[in-house]
C-alpha cells in the first residue's frame, strides 16, 4: 500500500500482520480523494479507526494542515506510528477507543465542542453493528466544522447509516466496500 498523490506520493505504508486491519483499497482511496479534493487544502483531519493511517496520511500528503489518528489495536498502533514517521508529515496519535475519544470532545459548553475538524474519516470494523456506527456518526458530526465532510467505509450490502447533523452527499461501491460521503448540516446546537 502506498500514498497515491501529493508530496509523499509513492511512500510505502506498513500494515500490521493478520487480518484485523482492512485498509481501503487504492482504487477506492483514489476515488474518495478525487471527490473531496476541494476540502483537503489546509483541512484539519480526524481519522477514526485509523489502522495504518492511510486515509489521514493521504490527506496530509495532499495538503491537509493537521491530522489526528485514533486507534486502539496495539499492532495497528505500531504500524501507524511507523507510517507517520516514514511519511514525515506529522500527525497526532490517540491510543485509545473511538467512543472514548468522541466522548472526551463532546462537552465543549453551550457553543458545542471547541475542537472542529474539516474532514472526518470513519472506518470501523465491519463487526460493529449499524446502531453503533450511527451513534459514532452522530457524535462525529458534532465535531465537524461548518460545511465539513465525513467519509464512512463499510461493507457493501448494508443499509445506509443515518446520523443527526449529517446529510448524504454521495454513495459509491468498490467490490465488497461501500463508501458514504456525508456533509454537515446546521442544527440548533451549532
Amino acid at each position: 500500500m502506498r500514498i497515491i498523490a501529493g508530496i509523499a506520493k509513492g511512500r510505502t505504508l506498513k500494515a500490521p500482520p493478520g487480518s484485523g486491519t482492512r485498509p481501503m483499497t487504492g482504487r477506492a482511496r483514489e476515488a474518495v480523494f478525487s471527490s473531496i479534493a476541494a476540502t483537503i487544502p489546509a483541512a484539519d483531519v480526524l481519522d477514526l479507526y485509523a489502522g495504518t493511517g492511510s486515509l489521514g496520511l493521504e490527506a496530509l500528503s495532499r495538503g491537509a494542515a493537521t491530522a489526528v489518528f485514533v486507534e486502539r489495536d496495539r499492532a495497528a498502533l505500531r504500524a501507524l506510528r511507523a507510517n507517520i514517521g516514514a511519511v514525515a508529515l506529522g500527525g497526532e496519535v490517540v491510543a485509545g477507543g473511538v467512543e472514548g475519544y468522541l466522548a472526551s470532545l463532546a462537552d465543549g459548553g453551550p457553543g458545542g465542542p471547541s475542537v472542529r475538524f474539516t474532514l472526518v474519516f470513519v472506518d470501523p470494523p465491519y463487526e460493529l453493528p449499524i446502531s453503533g456506527v450511527e451513534e459514532q456518526l452522530t457524535a462525529a458530526a458534532r465535531l465537524l466544522a461548518h460545511q465539513g465532510s465525513l467519509v464512512l467505509h463499510r461493507r457493501s450490502g448494508e443499509r445506509r447509516p443515518e446520523a443527526a447533523g449529517l446529510r448524504l452527499a454521495r454513495t459509491r461501491t468498490y467490490g465488497t466496500a461501500r463508501i458514504w460521503l456525508y456533509q454537515r448540516i446546521r442544527t440548533g446546537s451549532g
